[in-house]
């Protein structure tokens, strides 16, 4: 039998939740950032595309998070809150 990855959905033994110690770690500093609505508002609605990657990269920089994982953040957030259907 096997499991799916929690964070890339990579298949994995079922005796396993991550498939990778960065997995594991992606994963729980993901559920830690915290993003303001405003902040995801402004950056979709008032942000060109190249403004957006600058705030975002200066929102992860201010507060010591990985970039990529405050994307993936942003997008997952904008998802829920702004598209419907």
């Amino acid at each position: 039998m096997t499991n799916c990855c929690q964070y890339c959905s990579k298949k994995i033994p079922i005796s396993k939740v991550f498939c990778s110690a960065e997995c594991k770690e992606s994963f729980f500093q993901k559920i830690v950032i915290s993003i303001p609505k405003p902040f995801v508002k402004k950056l979709y609605f008032f942000c060109s595309k190249e403004q957006r990657d600058f705030e975002i990269k200066l929102f992860a920089k201010r507060h010591n998070w990985h970039e990529k994982l405050v994307t993936e953040k942003v997008e997952e957030l904008f998802e829920e809150y702004y598209k419907c259907g």
